[in-house]
């Protein structure tokens, strides 16, 4: 397998830790996030990936109507660190130099989040995660993943999802749920397909960087979608 993309910025939702449940902590399943990243590491692609926090705290989605939203996102933000140490130590425990990066400083547990040594660490082949966020409230981690790509130089956005691509609705609900083999961002924001929230399609779109949505359960999908092949949804 040749890889397309020299550098690539894999996006988890913090679901995908929880396995089927969607909460809390499958290490089955974490094991075998660590597997996919490993197989894209030996194709000696260089990896950046930030994780969302969704199976621990979903900001104020998570949270009471009386929550300040702020207080709420900073809670997020932090089940993202907390997601980005549990994969980090699977990863390390396979031998694999990881570091993990936080947009909020946290000295003892995490690097703080700064571009050029970013950079260093994936040119050394280090896989580089990134949690926090953007450290701000009320931006999500898919505003997050398409921001650290572009900072990055990454040439794509892969989404890892529980779905293998886009559909015109839910095929856990709908079995005549058709899927997308290519999408514009244009169609993302007009169907309102809510792969990523609409700032982070505008951004994709103004900066030409495309999105591959696979499934993170199938074996060998993100190597495929690094590689080239038709899996997935591809949106450009």
């Amino acid at each position: 397998m040749v890889p397309k993309y020299k550098r690539v910025l894999l996006k988890l939702s913090g679901e995908v830790f929880g396995g089927p449940k969607g909460s809390g902590f499958d290490y089955d399943v974490i094991n075998q996030i660590a597997e996919n990243i490993i197989a894209i590491y030996q194709l000696g692609v260089e990896i950046g990936i930030v994780v969302g926090g969704g199976n621990i705290f979903r900001g104020t989605r998570s949270a009471p109507p009386s929550m300040d939203r702020v207080a709420g996102d900073h809670m997020g933000m932090l089940a993202t660190v907390i997601n980005g140490l549990c994969l980090q130590d699977a990863l390390e425990t396979k031998g694999h130099k990881t570091r993990l990066m936080s947009a909020i400083e946290m000295h003892a547990i995490a690097e703080p989040y700064i571009k050029r040594r970013a950079d260093r660490h994936l040119e050394k082949g280090r896989i580089v995660i990134f949690a926090g966020g953007t450290g701000n409230p009320f931006f999500t981690t898919d505003t997050a993943a398409v921001l650290r790509a572009s900072e990055m130089g990454a040439g794509v956005v892969i989404k890892a999802t529980k779905t293998d691509g886009v559909y015109d609705k839910d095929p856990n609900l709908h079995s005549d749920a058709i899927r997308f083999h290519q999408l514009t961002y244009d169609n993302v924001l007009e169907k309102n397909l809510r792969v990523m929230d609409a700032t982070a399609i505008a951004f994709c779109k103004d900066n030409n960087l495309p999105i591959i949505v696979v499934n993170i359960g199938s074996e060998n999908s993100i190597p495929d979608a690094i590689c080239g092949n038709d899996i997935g949804t591809i949106i450009s």
